[in-house]
This record gives structure tokens, sequence and C-alpha cells, in this order.
């Protein structure tokens, strides 16, 4: 019986949506605890500091929040995997994980615990050191990179002023990562998915530095709440204001992260599994985990960036703050399970061609215009709504280049020649074979 009510997809729905209003009508009530999360912070470093030096406060106090973001990836990378799975078998006309606890909430679990009992196989030409580490280390940056980004007012690990190049140079650590890992395999398709993904890597991260640039540049800051609160002040997502670089940071985010359709260098139709086809067990489980976590926290660094944070339409009022965060971050993670689910994957051909001969010259062009509004509007900041003004134009260039990039570039359907059938007699095939015949 309890098995058919969970089973219930109208009381699925219902259960959610009155945990949805339970909490937000909780939170309403204890806004003091819940708007603001910073008090649980504070606590821990006054506990420490009346018991110990003002050091080594600052050092536990550290730790512990370390500790808490290691917990929270952990807890996101479980919910993450059975999202994903569970919204790609509703594409596919499947249900998904449901055995496993109720709606399969426990299946990823349950597939950590097997894969930590699965036997660890080490091949004998490998290069032991090199082959054990990449598991491990590719661990730190997808950690490390949710430092600055800001959940609520007051809710950063690292609240930086270089946070943006803090981002980008943590994620840049997966390249050599991910290349020993192909090389110490000692494997062709491990090697040829590493130097896949070195030249994919090095090709994509131009035209994210000039998207993150462009950002820079219109919010005078790289200071991920500065540029939240820059948003908030003058009344207009970064998204709306320049959205080539929303684009351009989306689409070379996925080449960065290997998502479908940028995922080529591990093209299972192609070299199996890529770079990580001799990991076994927990080793190849943390590749899989690191590849979810960072599609969760491109969502993360979009929603900053160019929606506007925690801010909605004054909302962040009456509902804790970084609830409209996670959910503008679960919005693009739910956008990128739709693309892995509905698109099929790019030639490396296709990706390298449309870097460096599309992405990167509109980039550049991209970052000279912007150069130039902004510039205008520092000039005539006494004219009302200059900004809104240029938002409209970008976005109806980026709709124009769109149109006449898809009419420049269109290719023509392959259409096959048709051949009309021909009977064996009218090419001498039963003559032929009467010949045969006879000389046999």
């Amino acid at each position: 019986m309890i098995k058919n009510i969970f089973s219930n997809s109208i009381f699925s729905k219902l259960i959610i949506l009155l945990a949805g209003l339970f909490f937000i009508f909780f939170g309403y009530l204890a806004n003091t605890y819940l708007f603001d999360l910073s008090i649980f912070s504070d606590f821990i470093f006054d506990f420490f500091l009346e018991r110990s030096s003002y050091n080594l406060a600052y050092l536990a106090s550290s730790i512990i929040g370390a500790l808490g973001i290691i917990s929270f990836v952990g807890l996101v990378l479980l919910i993450g995997s059975w999202v994903e799975r569970r919204v790609i078998a509703r594409f596919q006309i499947r249900v998904g994980p449901n055995r496993v606890g109720p709606f399969g909430l426990l299946q990823p679990l349950a597939d950590a615990i097997k894969l930590m009992q699965k036997e660890v196989l080490v091949p004998d030409i490998a290069d032991k050191l090199l082959f054990l580490i990449p598991p491990v280390a590719i661990f730190l940056p997808a950690i490390l990179a949710w430092g600055p980004i800001p959940w609520a007012p007051n809710m950063s690990y690292l609240d930086i002023n270089v946070g943006i190049l803090y981002v980008f140079a943590v994620s840049s650590l997966t390249v050599p990562i991910i290349f020993f890992a192909g090389w110490s395999s000692m494997n062709h398709y491990a090697l040829l998915g590493s130097m896949r993904t070195v030249a994919m890597m090095v090709s994509y991260e131009i035209p994210v530095s000039l998207s993150l640039l462009s950002v820079a540049l219109v919010t005078g800051t790289l200071n991920f709440n500065e540029i939240v609160l820059w948003q908030s002040d003058n009344s207009i997502w970064l998204g709306l204001f320049i959205p080539f670089a929303l684009f351009t940071f989306f689409f070379a985010s996925t080449a960065e992260i290997n998502r479908t359709p940028n995922d080529i260098a591990e093209a299972e139709s192609e070299i199996v599994a890529g770079y990580h086809i001799e990991y076994s067990g927990m080793k190849a489980g943390l590749f899989m985990a690191v590849e979810l976590g960072n599609a969760v926290l491109l969502g993360a660094l979009i929603s900053s960036l160019f929606l506007n944070g925690w801010f909605l339409f004054g909302i962040e009022n009456f509902v804790p703050p970084y609830i409209i965060f996670i959910t503008k971050t679960v919005f693009i993670y739910l956008l990128l399970i739709w693309l892995r689910a509905t698109f099929p994957r790019f030639r490396l051909d296709q990706l390298m061609n449309f870097a460096w001969k599309t992405l990167i010259p509109a980039s550049i062009i991209h970052f000279f215009v912007i150069a130039i509004e902004v510039s205008i509007m520092s000039h005539f900041s006494e004219i009302p709504y200059l900004i809104f003004l240029f938002t409209i134009i970008n976005i109806s260039l980026v709709v124009l280049l769109a149109y006449l990039w898809g009419k420049i570039f269109h290719v023509q359907q392959y259409q096959p020649e048709k051949i009309q059938p021909r009977f064996a007699t009218s090419i001498g095939g039963l003559d032929a074979m009467k010949e045969v015949s006879s000389i046999d």
C-alpha cells in the first residue's frame, strides 16, 4: 500500500507542494535564522574565540566551513544524480530510478556503495603513480570553485575581490589532471580522449575568459557579491544587457565540463569511454561525480553572474534569498539535462571550427562593442534609461546575428542520388551465370 501511495504522481506532487509551502512558512516565522545564515558562522567563530586566540578561532571556523562545503557538494552530487537520471528517463518515456527508497531517492547512495565495493584494477603497463592521482586531484577544483559563490547576503565562504579570476584559475587545473589520467593509462582510447580534452579546453577557455571580462568591464569588479549588487542597483540582469556573453559563457562552459553536446572527450560511440576508460570502481565514480558537480557549479555561476543571484523582483524579502539562488541554479541545471536528452554530440572538427572561426572572433568583437557602450554610459550618465536602450540594442543584435549566421552557414540536407533498380538480365547477370556453369 505504501509503495502504491509513493508511486502515485498526484500524491508525490502534493507532498512536494506541501513541503515547499511549509518551508516558506517556517522561513517567514524564523526569518532571523533562515534569512541570514551568517548568524551560525558568527556563533562558531565566537565560540572558539572565547576559548582560544583569534588565529585559532579563524582557523577552526574556516575548517568547519570547508567541511560544510564538502558536505554540501556531496549532497548536491547525490540529489543531482537522481534528478538527472529521473528527468532523462521522462524525456525517454521511462520511469527512471524507483526501486531503492521512496521515488528512488536512495538509488545514488546505493550506486555509490556498489562502486566502493568494486575491485580497483590498475593496468600493468600504466604509470602507477600518475594513474592513482587524477581521480582524487580532479575532485579538488570542483570543491574549491564553490568558495567565492554568494548564496545570499553574507553567505559566501571566500568573499574576495578577485572571485572571477579565482574560479577561472581553479577550473583550469582540470586540464593537466585529465591529461595525466589519459596519458598514464597507456591506452590509445584514453590518450585520444585526454588530447581531445586539452584541445577543447584550451580553445574554449578564450571565449569563456572574454565573456567574464565583459562582465567585469560592465560592473567594474571581479567580486561576485558586488556583481550581484550591481545588477540589483541598476535593475537589470547582465544576461539581458550582454546576452551574447551569456550564450558564450554557457556554450563554452559546456565544452569545458564535457557536457552534451560537447562531450567529445568521452564519446562512447567513438572512443569507448575516453580518458577514464581504464578506471574502475570508485575511481571511475569520482570522474562521473565531478562531471555532474561541474554542471551544478555552472548553474550557480550563471545565476550569480548573469541572473542577479539571490534577487528576484522583491521576492527575496519574503522568501529566504538562498532559496531563490538555488531555484535559479536548478533551472540552469535542468536546461543542461534538457540539452543532453535532446541534442546529438558534435564532431571534434565541428567543435574546433566553431570555436576558432566563429565564437572567438565574435567574442572579441563583442568585447569591443561592450567597451564602447560602457564608455558612452560613463560619459552620458545623466541620460535616463540609457542602459535599457543598450539592452534592447544588444538583444536585437544577437537575434539578428543568429538569424544571419543560420542563413549564411546553412547546410543543405544531403539528398542521395536516386538509382533506378535494374534487373540482372539487363546487366548480363544471368548470361554470366550460364557461362560460369558451362565452364564447370
